[in-house]
């Protein structure tokens, strides 16, 4: 049982990165949209977050220090704060956006009015925050989210023709009246979701929280090879139901209600009542997640105590860099502004900035002064590089695509 609870927390990050309120309807939106066109990108982006995973969870495990602690002292402040500014604003705006997801899944089962549970999400994200222990917290939140299995179970029970499925997410076809940069749009916007900057390091700091060590590189393996693929098998579970159940119809999806209805259809009220606790997991462990990245990144940047492995008076900088986050996500989000259009433009701008993010992963991994004899191999490095292409390629072309669509309308 000790060695299962150990990868709680790949299942959380996995579910914080690939699950979250935009990702839920991104996926949702992709599969009543396209059907099974794009299931592609997901396991191309399980693959590639899995590679950097890997690395980050090693470093952490070998020189006991997170990854963003040792790319500002390996590469130099500079290049350390162009990695802060891009990946601290992303963040933020992701926190902002599962604020506004954990209300809207609390609208969804009281049908009180989203603001006004804003607040409240708010202030019980900042109170696990400061309270709950790492281990605890990761264990509940992480293995509550798996709750979104429903979503598989729903898919099987819609019945679909698995041969048909196979072909069509084997050879991806533009559905009539859909243009191939609107199609792109969203590949880039999958992909970016997959590879989200937090991720890593959030990962990379976990680690240190839980004190790995050499020992646990095996750890720190099993939590990427488990977490992050059980992260993709969710993704295209939902992608799966809506093309199966709005793509033949032709209806969009673009409300978290709709990315609701498949289980409901397939399994019933009890499917619907297990997909909104499973909502509710998923989105407050990335809220978890996000709030913390902002401020491990901050504090590792600039040299503070940091981390819930001491008590938060020895780290009030990190904490008060949380709160500070957490409460100007919640004056965003009672603007009224769409916390899914929120998601959704910070998945297009995390794709701007991967190779701030894994550029310095990919260097500090082959350093041996940091890693020893645990240095990349060849086949990690190659692996590494092509991926490196590719991050490159969608930050170029993430936002003219955007603007040329108009944000995949």
């Amino acid at each position: 049982m000790k060695r299962l609870l150990a990868v709680t927390l790949g299942i959380l990050t996995a579910i914080g990165g690939f699950v979250d309120i935009g990702d839920l309807v991104a996926n949702a939106l992709v599969g009543s949209r396209y059907g099974f066109a794009l299931a592609w990108v997901v396991p191309v982006g399980v693959v590639g977050i899995c590679l950097y995973a890997e690395m980050c969870g090693r470093v952490a495990a070998i020189s006991g220090r997170p990854v963003f602690d040792l790319i500002r002292e390996r590469l130099g402040p500079r290049l350390g704060l162009a990695n802060l500014a891009a990946s601290f604003l992303v963040t933020a705006l992701t926190l902002t956006a599962e604020i506004g997801g954990v209300a809207l899944a609390l609208e969804l089962a009281t049908s009180v009015n989203y603001l006004l549970w804003v607040p409240l999400v708010g202030f019980l994200v900042w109170l696990v925050i400061w309270r709950v222990g790492f281990a605890r917290m990761e264990q509940v939140f992480g293995l509550a989210g798996l709750l979104l299995i429903v979503f598989a179970v729903a898919l099987w029970k819609l019945g679909p023709d698995w041969g048909q499925v196979l072909h069509d997410a084997s050879h991806p076809a533009l559905p009539p009246g859909e243009g191939l940069p609107t199609y792109l749009y969203y590949a880039i916007a999958l992909f970016g979701a997959a590879m989200t900057p937090y991720e890593v390091f959030f990962f990379s700091s976990g680690g240190v929280e839980e004190h790995w060590t050499r020992r646990d590189v095996g750890v720190a393996r099993s939590n990427v090879f488990i977490g992050f693929p059980l992260g993709g098998v969710l993704s295209l579970a939902i992608m799966g139901c809506t093309a199966l159940v709005f793509f033949p119809l032709g209806v969009g999806v673009d409300t978290l209600g709709q990315v609701a209805m498949p289980p409901a259809v397939a399994l019933g009220k009890v499917g619907l009542a297990i997909v909104l606790v499973g909502i509710f997991a998923a989105t407050f462990g990335a809220a978890l997640e996000t709030g913390l990245s902002a401020g491990y990144t901050v504090a590792q940047y600039f040299g503070w105590q940091w981390g819930k492995f001491v008590r938060p008076l020895q780290a009030a900088r990190f904490h008060g860099v949380t709160l500070l986050t957490i409460v100007v996500g919640v004056m965003v989000m009672l603007t009224t502004v769409d916390p899914i259009k929120v998601t959704e433009y910070s998945i297009v701008f995390s794709a701007v900035a991967l190779p701030l993010t894994y550029l310095p992963i990919l260097i500090v991994a082959n350093d041996p002064e940091y890693m020893g004899e645990r240095v990349n191999g060849r086949i990690s490095n190659t692996l590494g590089t092509v991926y490196l292409v590719l991050v490159l390629a969608a930050s170029l072309a993430a936002i003219p695509l955007m603007i040329a669509t108009k944000a995949g309308q």
